[in-house]
């Protein structure tokens, strides 16, 4: 499955690339319900009628591969199906091959909502890889507990949520958010800050957190906060506010496209990440700092879980592994490791539970345990979030991160932090 034409400029989605990644689908799909194959109900393995033979599983891929999202997502989509391809290698899940069906949700979240019920109602898939934006996510929500499906979301977010049919891959917010802040008021003196965010739930829930914490310390004081749409980009007005402000940290989280103009005009604005502003960020990972151009962003900081450059040999067997399928100048960042993780562990967790019945899925969540885990060993929480730990990089020039700080063991996942909500 191998595509040495997938190429990326700019960071903009090629449509040589959007149209591989929208069309890749139609084959598995077609094959997993072709000829006469038949639901399988042997041996208690799938008692529910879901699109399960005897040789083959369906699953659903739900991502955006246009739209502003696009050059977020697409590494998601690009991550499960390689660990799709490796699952299928190593024999598949419960002795069979998974196919899967691909949806695009466009950047558009009522447009989420109705694929998702289509790969649940009409396609019957086990489960669901998907969603980025948390809008999303809560768009999806309510059809997966209505027709009782698994979804696997990739994505860091604010918390203050918790899903019997959601298993988060990503961080909660008292992981990335609050670590983060921690470090760099600890490690940088920070006593001000300026806080960004694109315009709906995850930023704004999430500045809602950091202010929160923030103001837990007498000493500490948020001098502005901000939000702009989805695809916004004319930051200059809020450029020169920050210039007047002077806060120790600027704290962002502008998502998507909207990343590009806003570190281009920061730089131009004469902004010095590297030697003199402090600018910590929860939204921009190596795909982001593809299309922003490394230039552009280099000094900043970002408060993860994983990031490309880790050195341990589950990465980079999955680094190799990603550059062969996808190209050697692919980039893989945060939620692109995330969404790898979704796949296997609903390999391990069906293999536990012996069957594909969501509920029996949902049962046998908690515990699994992934020791294969690029970012190093992963386990899943009762409330079906991840320990693992969290991280600091610095940006470079080469559009990577330097590892500057990591905890010395996984953080436990707390999605209802006490005085948050």
């Amino acid at each position: 499955m191998a595509n040495d034409d997938i190429n990326q400029k700019n960071g903009l989605i090629s449509p040589l690339r959007r149209q591989i990644l929208k069309g890749m689908a139609a084959v598995p799909a077609m094959a997993a319900f072709g000829g006469a194959a038949r639901p399988s109900f042997a041996d208690g393995v799938n008692t529910t009628g879901l699109a399960v033979t005897d040789t083959e599983v369906t699953v659903g891929i739900l991502h955006s591969v246009t739209g502003t999202m696009a050059i977020s997502e697409t590494g998601s989509v690009q991550a499960e199906k390689l660990a799709i391809e490796q699952i299928n290698a190593a024999g598949g899940v419960l002795g069979r091959k998974i196919k899967y069906i691909q949806e695009d949700g466009a950047s558009d979240w009522p447009t989420f909502a109705e694929k998702a019920k289509k790969l649940l109602v009409n396609d019957k898939c086990a489960s669901v890889f998907g969603c980025w934006t948390s809008a999303s996510r809560k768009a999806v929500l309510p059809v997966f507990e209505q027709y009782n499906g698994m979804l696997y979301y990739p994505t860091f977010y604010e918390g203050l949520e918790q899903s019997k049919n959601v298993i988060y891959t990503g961080q909660e917010a008292t992981q990335q958010i609050i670590a983060g802040l921690d470090w760099v008021v600890k490690e940088k003196g920070a006593k001000t800050f300026y806080l960004l965010g694109s315009d709906y739930i995850w930023p704004r829930t999430s500045n809602k957190i950091a202010r929160k914490h923030i103001e837990n310390f007498k000493h500490l004081e948020v001098v502005g906060e901000e939000y702009f749409p989805l695809g916004h980009t004319q930051f200059n007005s809020v450029i020169n506010k920050i210039k007047l402000k002077k806060p120790d940290v600027i704290y962002a989280i502008i998502v998507g496209g909207s990343n590009v103009a806003f570190y281009k005009q920061l730089k131009a604005a004469g902004f010095d990440l590297e030697n003199k502003q402090t600018l910590l960020t929860i939204s921009v990972t190596e795909d982001e700092i593809l299309g922003i151009g490394g230039e552009n962003i280099v000094g900043a900081y970002a408060c993860m879980k994983y990031f490309q450059s880790l050195k341990n040999p589950n990465n980079e067997k999955f680094v190799a592994a990603f550059k062969e399928m996808w190209g050697k100048d692919i980039v893989i960042g945060d939620v692109t490791q995330a969404a790898y993780l979704g796949p296997w562990l609903w390999k391990l967790t069906v293999e536990k539970a012996g069957s594909f019945d969501i509920d029996k899925v949902a049962a046998a969540s908690p515990g699994v345990e992934f020791t294969g885990a690029p970012e190093g060993y992963v386990r899943i929480h009762e409330n079906h979030h991840l320990w693992s730990k969290t991280r600091v990089g610095r940006a470079r020039a080469d559009g990577q991160y330097d590892v500057v700080y990591e905890t010395a063991d996984l953080v436990e996942p707390n999605p209802f932090p006490a005085g948050y909500q």
